[in-house]
């Protein structure tokens, strides 16, 4: 029944990745979502179980946390949406259809006391395309050094910090696809070892002309192995001893599909959906679903929902607008359950200028 079922769902979704026609797209993410919900119900996988055994063999984890109070609160399925700053993370394609000038911030609460702060800003500049700007930033308090004689302590104290600095590039070619790009500087510090290294992300968006249904693609954190600086004095597989450079790991690169839908669109409110399906290169399979309801275009009430995740599984949140002058902010907040693990707490703000 198991593998029956998750064939089914990958050969549906293969097939609406093909097809031409929006409206048999509709049917077949709609076809395809209730077959997850119902799979996860009745306990069995819908998904092929390839690629679990990938797990922790990627570099560079904290470029996996997602930005934006209002994404992470719709499961993450927000490839498709892509509509305001947080854009930079999530599909850079997306920030050619921004107007103005965007100023994003999120601050996270992670589990075990680690902080993680992102602020983006980007640009529209004409016909010359739209500018992105962002940087990112994971830390925590310093820890103690433990070793096997003295195991609560020796009275010194290591740090332990990561940083993402990115630039992007998007670009409307037609009044429905767009593109973008972004170049992204990495480096990881644990005590005394630093890597550093460069990847890149590229994004698709494409409006299908059928009512307000847009599908995206983005292939995130693509680029070569990342390997600590400097050396460490041990033995190689021969068994011979000698100074040794660290072993070399990738980044974790995912590949995100996605597809988003206005059901309800009214001049006072509006009701949207997305899906997406996420192919890492270190973990299984996995896909979110994702709502959000806007009143008076300025509440909103967030929902979603993660499918195949080790820990994380229900998401929600809310928004509030704010008109200011001649712009306007933004403020989210998103809740993410973890299972075993303390649940996720972001906060973003974003301006409108």
């Amino acid at each position: 029944m198991t593998k029956r079922c998750g064939h089914r769902t990958v050969l549906l979704l293969r097939a609406v990745s093909v097809s031409s026609g929006p409206a048999f797209m509709v049917t077949a993410v709609l076809t395809a979502t209730i077959l997850l919900l119902s799979g996860s119900a009745a306990g069995w996988q819908p998904f092929v179980s390839m690629g679990g055994q990938r797990a922790g063999t990627s570099s560079a984890q904290f470029l996996k946390i997602g930005v934006g109070a209002r994404a992470t609160a719709m499961g993450e399925a927000f490839v498709a949406i892509a509509d305001d700053a947080s854009a930079l993370y999530w599909n850079p394609a997306g920030a050619a259809n921004l107007s103005g000038t965007q100023l994003h911030f999120t601050h996270t609460r992670w589990p075990a006391e680690i902080e993680y702060e992102f602020v983006g800003l980007v640009r529209q500049m004409g016909s010359w395309g739209t500018l992105g700007l962002s940087f990112a930033s994971l830390h925590m308090d310093d820890m103690e050094v433990t070793t096997e004689y003295r195991p609560h302590g020796t009275g010194e104290y290591f740090t332990f910090g990561d940083f993402l600095g990115s630039v992007t590039y998007a670009r409307r070619l037609t009044d429905r696809f767009s593109f973008g790009i972004n170049l992204k500087y990495i480096q990881e510090e644990l005590a005394d070892l630093t890597t550093r290294g460069m990847v890149v992300d590229m994004g698709t968006f494409y409006r299908t002309g059928f009512r307000s249904l847009r599908i995206a693609a983005n292939l995130a954190n693509f680029g070569t192995n990342l390997r600590p600086d400097g050396t460490y004095l041990g033995f190689d597989d021969r068994g011979v001893y000698g100074e040794r450079r660290y072993e070399a790991f990738a980044p974790p690169t995912v590949f995100r599909l996605g597809t988003a839908m206005e059901i309800l669109d009214r001049e006072d409110h509006r009701l949207t959906c997305c899906f997406a399906m996420n192919h890492p290169v270190d973990n299984a399979e996995n896909a979110s679903l994702g709502l959000e309801y806007q009143l008076w275009n300025a509440f909103s009430a967030r929902l979603g929902y993660k499918f195949n995740y080790d820990e994380e599984r229900y998401t929600l949140g809310a928004g509030w607008q704010v008109p200011m002058w001649s712009s306007r902010m933004r403020i989210d907040y998103a809740y993410t359950d973890f299972g075993l693990l303390d649940a996720a707490h972001r906060f973003s703000f974003e301006f409108g200028l």
